[in-house]
């Protein structure tokens, strides 16, 4: 009995030619009204690219099933009388899960007898019903298949135009802003930055991202003027939302691979209820790396879990339970041996502890026949505990700082979305965010030993926030949304009045072009409103960094499967943090030592990013795909005393080029063999002259901060390559991948060092190339 088991097993992993079976899968979902959030009956579903014949009808609560659809790409067309037809390009189709669609239609204006029947291509468009420019929808199937991003929706959109990123680091810089100005938020709810290793060296940045592409569903991106229910914001919006489990059967999926294990499960609570359950885990130690890694990476690891449960209703609505969370560990053992200290990393211990988590209660309800009501209640925390010593001359160990830092925020948040006639839907809220701080710096700036506290605070303050957006559609051609947003920081009284308006005009049945603006605002860090110095707390009333924004986009709609958009920009920040007599902004602050700022700053800088952002894309067809962006950009800052300069990303450009390949493959075509390959080529890293003389005075890096950032390394070449082949069989999947960042081993920039043994300033590089093999089953 044990070898007729291990020969099947072997057969089936091996040989899987030899018991090829046609494989087939159920695509189920439902179709609801795009602004009302209504279910939408009778819709007729088609998969319109198979030699017979295969549709079906929604139901009275618009759900609709679709049976015994044979593995592989699918193009899915809805339709239904009154709306804009739908199609869902290449849906991907295999053996092992079921397909679950939320089809979102869009209600025509015109006459029935005057309506051209042409299917849009909705992939562009951004979910949020509300906005009408500066953002597109981010596919998660996109995070597993395009090279680069390694299952990570964060490493996706760095090949978006307007986006730049490094290797080592995934902080998302929009159009030359810092990667703190971006608003990160999960079911609605804004959550610290969900980055392992996050904040430490890169505000905004990390390693990778805490959500799998496993859990999450289809969200939202933007670069730009985004709608009037997006506060504390700067540069942009990662909208994410955790997809549902399946309600209908169980479903598994684990991993294992160079970077660890990823576990997945889902599926309903019983057969006679529609509620479902979803999680994922992951565990990684990136010891298997450390030869490719900088050389503090060793002993680094980290997990994650991500979770969402769904308790349908009859008559209240749905209740969601979700929540996600991270611990990472990392560190640096200092080396006793005075003869081989080179750099200050070689002389220090360190010990970091991070943590992350959010955990919300959400209810969504109709109410009547055109509005539906969301609410959340949700708890999110960070905490930071970071110690930092020094070997002296005589190897004894002295404390250099310490980080000891925990933000707890308390969020509830409602807002009712109606369609006021078949032209109007007005969406209105109010998010209420209690922020609990415990904030504990210590620095020692001469190095003895000698901490001086320059943060220890703890108590409660407040964010409060109301808005309300409205889209207006004028005619079958012209849609206009105007919105305001209004937000009140109670610890030191500011408030901020944000309009929001944009104009959308269909000049043609494949050419748009929309034009929007927006004022935005972002409270900074909240360490640095309770800084000490001389026991005063000189930043107490620091106000929100603001910008104007203002994009004009231009969409083409090439056929059925390409897509060119070009969209200028131009941005002007202004109550910018600076330090007054310097050349120093928050504009700049990345993260490292500006922990341990204990300056007097004052709100007098200015920033001015300008440029234009073009995308030219091939939708998955006939198992090929490629996508090119360019962006062209200038980013300067003003200091407080009226001197412009070059931000620290400023690269002036950025250029992507991604391609990709699937073939189906075996006896009955049902396996599929994918390869995708990315080049980017974008300026490099700037940085301040280095003062050679004090450097050597003071054995460590100074920086000429008079002429900040004028100096700029050549330009950055990066290559990624994912290949995967994928065995259906009936009802279990295997899928091999090779995925690998950074094929041409470019050195990325972390600062300058002084070395002790040479007596020279020099670029602290390293060539971080990060493979990873995995296999995954499905089933």
């Amino acid at each position: 009995m044990k070898k007729t088991a291990l020969l099947l097993l072997i057969q089936i992993l091996f040989f899987p030619t030899l018991s090829a079976q046609t494989a087939s899968q159920t695509i189920r979902g439902t179709v609801t009204d795009r602004n009302s959030g209504q279910p939408v009956a009778y819709a007729t579903v088609v998969v319109m690219d198979r030699q017979r014949a295969l549709g079906t009808t929604t139901d009275s609560l618009g759900r609709f099933s679709l049976r015994q659809v044979p593995v592989g790409r699918h193009d899915v067309e809805v339709n239904c009388l009154g709306y804009e037809p739908t199609q869902l390009r290449e849906i991907l189709v295999g053996s092992s899960k079921e397909v679950v669609l939320d089809v979102r239609l869009q209600e025509a204006l015109v006459a029935v007898e005057e309506v051209v029947v042409r299917p849009t291509v909705n992939k562009t468009e951004p979910l949020n019903s509300m906005a009408l420019a500066g953002g597109c929808m981010l596919s998660v199937e996109e995070a597993s298949r395009y090279a680069g991003s390694m299952d990570d929706p964060a490493r996706l959109v760095s090949a978006f135009a307007g986006v730049a990123s490094t290797v080592g680091n995934n902080g998302i810089v929009v159009r030359g802003n810092a990667p703190k100005f971006l608003l990160w938020r999960m079911e609605g709810v804004e959550i610290p930055n969900p980055n392992h290793f996050a904040e430490v060296t890169s505000f905004g940045g990390g390693g990778l991202t805490a959500l799998s592409s496993q859990v999450l569903g289809n969200s939202d991106f933007y670069t730009g003027a985004f709608p009037a229910e997006y506060g504390n914001a700067l540069s942009g919006v990662f909208d994410m939302y955790l997809r549902n489990g399946n309600n209908a059967r169980c479903e598994h999926t684990f991993q294992l691979g160079i970077l660890g294990i990823d576990a997945a499960s889902e599926g309903p609570f019983s057969k006679n209820y529609d509620g479902s359950y979803l999680f994922n885990y992951r565990y990684s130690t990136l010891s298997l790396l450390t030869p490719m890694l900088p050389a503090d990476a060793e002993g680094t690891n980290y997990q994650d879990l991500s979770f969402k449960l769904a308790f349908p209703s009859r008559r209240a609505g749905t209740f969601s339970l979700w929540g996600v969370g991270l611990i990472d560990r990392s560190g640096t053992v200092a080396e006793t041996d005075p003869a081989k200290w080179a750099y200050d990393q070689d002389m220090e211990n360190q010990d970091v502890r991070q943590y992350m988590g959010a955990v919300g209660l959400n209810h969504v309800m109709r109410v009547g026949r055109a509005s539906q009501w969301r609410t959340s209640l949700a708890a999110t925390v960070s905490g930071l505990d970071m110690h930092t010593e020094r070997m002296n001359d005589e190897v004894v160990p002295l404390p250099q700082n310490v980080i000891r830092n925990t933000d707890w925020n308390f969020v509830f948040s409602t807002a009712l979305q109606t369609r006021l006639g078949e032209r109007h839907t007005n969406r209105t809220g109010i998010r209420l965010t209690g922020l609990r701080y415990d904030q504990f710096l210590q620095d020692a700036p001469a190095r003895d030993g000698a901490l001086q506290t320059l943060t220890d605070e703890a108590g409660m303050s407040a964010l409060m926030s109301a808005w309300s957006n409205s889209v207006i559609r004028l005619s079958p051609r012209w849609e206009a949304g105007v919105g305001l947003h209004a937000q009140w920081f109670t610890l030191n009284d500011r408030w901020t009045l944000e309009p929001r308006v944009s104009v959308k005009w269909q000049a043609a049945p494949d050419h748009s072009l929309a034009l929007a603006y927006g004022l935005h605002s972002r409270l900074e860090m909240l360490n640095y409103y309770f800084t000490e110095v001389g026991g005063e707390r000189v930043n107490r009333n620091l106000d929100f960094t603001k910008g104007h924004h203002l994009s004009l986009a231009w969409d083409w709609q090439i056929g059925t499967d390409r897509h060119l958009r070009v969209e200028p920009y131009v941005q002007w920040l202004y109550s910018v943090p600076v330090v007054p007599g310097t050349t120093f902004s928050f504009i700049n602050l990345q993260g490292g030592d500006d922990w341990f700022l204990d300056e007097r700053l004052t709100n007098d800088g200015r920033g001015l990013n300008y440029g234009v952002d073009i995308t030219f894309e091939r939708f998955l067809a006939r198992g090929f795909y490629y996508m090119m962006t360019a962006s062209l950009f200038d980013a300067r800052y003003r200091t407080s005393g009226g001197e412009w300069f070059d931000t620290r990303y400023n690269r002036h450009y950025v250029l992507n080029v991604l391609a990709g390949k699937e073939w189906m493959t075996g006896r009955n075509r049902q396996n599929m063999l994918g390869i995708s390959g990315r080049v980017t080529f974008q300026g490099g890293d700037r940085y301040s002259p280095i003062d050679r003389d004090a450097s050597a005075a003071l054995h460590t890096a100074v920086y000429d901060e008079s002429r900040p950032f004028m100096e700029q390394f050549d330009p950055v070449l990066l290559a990624h390559l994912t290949v995967s082949y994928r065995i259906n069989r009936r009802r279990v999947a295997h899928e091999f991948a090779l995925k690998v960042l950074n094929l041409t081993g470019y050195k990325d920039y972390y600062g300058h060092r002084y070395n002790y043994l040479t007596g020279q300033v020099e670029p602290e590089r390293e060539a971080n190339i990060v493979p990873n093999i995995s296999y995954r089953i499905e089933f």
